[in-house]
């Protein structure tokens, strides 16, 4: 998987935009809230719930990413990482950072 398919799923989630995160690509959703970003060629950080990014961070390519003491989601590796687990990780996210209504039209 590029950056432009991963950029793709995260763009298909309802409300989701890109806009620029400190000079890198970001994917928001709601009032802002960052869901992922691209801190670097080839990785994605996707700011998934701390149960999520502890059950897959020991599979190839996914590992724990850190803000200070807290965990704030995983850093995953896109040559690696098979679509379907980057989608997955990727609605995880979005359930815990889109507002309650866009997920209501959604379902979730």
């Amino acid at each position: 998987m590029d950056a432009a398919q991963a950029a793709a799923l995260a763009l298909a989630l309802p409300g989701v935009t890109e806009a620029d995160h400190h000079g890198r690509r970001s994917f928001r959703v709601g009032a802002g809230k960052v869901l992922a970003t691209v801190p670097e060629d080839g990785v994605l950080n996707v700011m998934v719930g701390e149960d999520l990014a502890r059950a897959v961070s020991a599979q190839p390519g996914i590992e724990l990413l850190w803000w200070g003491q807290r965990l704030s989601g995983v850093r995953v590796q896109l040559a690696v990482v098979e679509p379907g687990q980057l989608e997955e990780l990727l609605l995880d996210a979005w359930s815990h950072k889109a507002p309650a209504a866009l997920r209501r039209q959604r379902g979730d």
